[in-house]
């Protein structure tokens, strides 16, 4: 144990804290320059991770440099680098390592963001930090935001805040539409906020995997005609399953003749607006009431960080704020001189700085680096695609779109189960360490699927990964 001058203070020596964190600082650069040559998908299995980790708490504290070599050893070798550049399966978090340091700030200083009174200077950065990315979308002055820990989150917040302009109180026969690509946080979301499976309205997708909007409006005519009350739609901005983006523009078209509140979930999609190429796809972005995005996805922060934003800032409070007597002191003069309590704008009173990190990696990077490393993830999956169309052993599924391309391995016999072989693919490749790639499901088949997002992968990295794959199918379709 590394003795303090008083240990239940919790406290050590300033050498020692300069020791150790330098350790930690050291960790931190080795991964992020090694990470290419360590498994892209290590894992074990629980038989494994138990003996390993498996103890009573200690009763005596013991060397922390021991402590920090057995993290190495067994807990950080034991999970997959989200920010490996031939990790492409599920959307992957690049991070970077200013980002990185912006939370090591935040939790070392211990900021609760939640009231101007406690953390003015936070809670001031995180307004600008919030206008940012409001600008970037394209939505209006009036808009305001927060950050919270992600999509599923900032779904929750945007939904529960539709509720509560159009509906109040009372769900009744309220309906919500979504294609039936949507993420599934929005569905879970529903249920959470008190809608019955059948108030949720899933519109058969378009060949494109998009929401079709003449479909759309079939659906609720049929609705209003039977006494629903439709007041909701949920547009995508970039599918998690194929990159898809709903017909935003013909959405909102509907939504504002229908008096129907527009939620675009573009918690995946929506920071590709940086880009020539993305802002041309996702016209119609700033067109929403409320819109999720995910910093630590195609921002490139460490998790986690998500972020919701409303056309009306003051709908937020109108949702969330509730005076509590221990609270008082926070409140004084506060709305007479625009200070902001982002408790009273969400779910959480306890919260913690998350905007630092953004903020931090875009002044030390600028946002033209950022704009570039977006544009390095679509047109790597351009690339990926061409390298697949090229290879007979594989069909595309869905070209590239948003960083994203979905393909098949072709049986090389017929009486192969096609869809079995897809997964079978997967898992061997996850045994082999070298990629992490994924399935998932279109139109009830199991596909392969790549999202290019990280700035850092190569022409190499895509090349092997596809390689790879395609040996593995021909290696388990020849074994069966």
């Amino acid at each position: 144990m590394t003795e303090g001058k008083d240990p239940a203070s919790l406290t050590l020596e300033p050498e020692i804290m300069r020791a150790l964190g330098y350790r930690v600082v050291d960790m931190l650069v080795e991964h992020f320059q090694g990470v290419r040559n360590k498994p892209a998908s290590a894992t074990a299995s629980r038989a494994e991770m138990e003996p390993r980790l498996r103890e009573a708490p200690p009763e005596q504290g013991r060397d922390p440099f021991a402590v920090l070599e057995r993290l190495e050893r067994d807990v950080f070798a034991k999970a997959m680098h989200n920010l490996h550049p031939r990790f492409f399966a599920f959307v992957p978090g690049p991070s970077n390592f200013v980002g990185a340091m912006g939370d090591a700030l935040a939790a070392g200083y211990n900021v609760i963001a939640a009231t101007w009174l406690e953390a003015a200077g936070p809670v001031q950065l995180e307004l600008v930090t919030i206008d940012w990315l409001r600008q970037i979308c394209g939505l209006p002055e009036t808009a305001g935001g927060l950050f919270v820990s992600g999509g599923t989150m900032a779904n929750l917040t945007a939904l529960a805040t539709a509720r509560k302009a159009k509906l109040g109180e009372r769900l009744g026969e309220a309906v919500i539409y979504c294609s039936d690509q949507v993420h599934g946080s929005n569905t879970k979301n529903l249920g959470i906020l008190g809608f019955r499976a059948d108030q949720v309205r899933k519109v058969p997708s378009d060949a494109a995997f998009r929401l079709d909007a003449a479909a759309l409006s079939d659906v609720v005519a049929e609705d209003r005609a039977a006494g629903r009350q439709p007041f909701c739609v949920i547009g995508t901005a970039g599918s998690t399953n194929t990159g898809a983006v709903d017909p935003l523009p013909a959405i909102a078209d509907l939504c504002r003749a229908e008096d129907l509140w527009f939620h675009i979930d573009g918690a995946y999609g929506a920071p590709a607006v940086l880009t020539g190429e993305g802002k041309a796809k996702l016209r119609g972005l700033e067109l929403a009431d409320s819109l999720a995005i995910d910093p630590h996805k195609w921002l490139f922060q460490p998790f986690e960080i998500g972020c919701v934003l409303v056309r009306e800032r003051r709908w937020l409070p109108q949702t969330f704020a509730l005076w509590q007597e221990y609270l008082q002191d926070t409140g004084v003069a506060a709305e007479a001189n625009g200070e902001v309590n982002f408790c009273d704008y969400g779910v959480q009173l306890t919260r913690g700085f998350r905007a630092l990190k953004l903020w931090l990696s875009i002044q030390v990077f600028g946002l033209a680096a950022f704009r570039e490393a977006i544009a390095r993830g679509l047109a790597a999956a351009v690339r990926a695609e061409a390298l697949i169309r090229a290879d007979p052993r594989f069909d595309i599924v869905t070209p590239a779109e948003l960083g994203i391309v979905t393909f098949r391995y072709r049986p090389r016999t017929a009486g192969d189960d096609a869809d079995a072989l897809q997964k079978a693919i997967i898992e061997a490749a996850i045994q082999d360490g070298y990629t992490m790639s994924g399935t998932t499901v279109l139109r009830g088949r199991n596909v392969l699927r790549l999202c290019t997002i990280n700035p850092r992968t190569t022409d190499d990295d895509l090349r092997g990964t596809i390689e790879l794959l395609g040996r593995l199918g021909d290696e388990l379709s020849a074994a069966s």
